[in-house]
């Protein structure tokens, strides 16, 4: 299954870094649901990081990976994503 944006959502990576804050980690969560969002990734091999996905699709989840610096570009298997962790980010309105 393949999930495509609606139109006008531009498939580039972010403009500014991700939050500087790791937020708790949930004890259910789904990729699917943080498409375009800052998202922080737990692996099932300990390693976590920053990640804003742009495509889910069945054995790929690719977007871009923050590396401390700058948002490369990154994809994996989402059977070694743990759990996942993706907020909105806040309006003044």
């Amino acid at each position: 299954m393949v999930f495509f944006p609606p139109q006008g959502i531009f498939r580039q990576q972010p403009q500014s870094p991700p939050p500087t804050f790791i937020p708790p980690k949930p004890s259910v969560s789904y990729i699917i649901d943080c498409l375009f969002e800052n998202t922080y990734v737990w692996l099932i091999n300990g390693e976590s990081f920053w990640f804003y996905p742009t495509r889910v699709e069945y054995g790929e989840v690719s977007g871009y990976r923050w590396n401390g610096s700058f948002w490369m570009f990154y994809g994996i298997d989402p059977r070694f994503i743990d759990a996942v962790a993706c907020y909105p980010t806040p309006t003044l309105y």
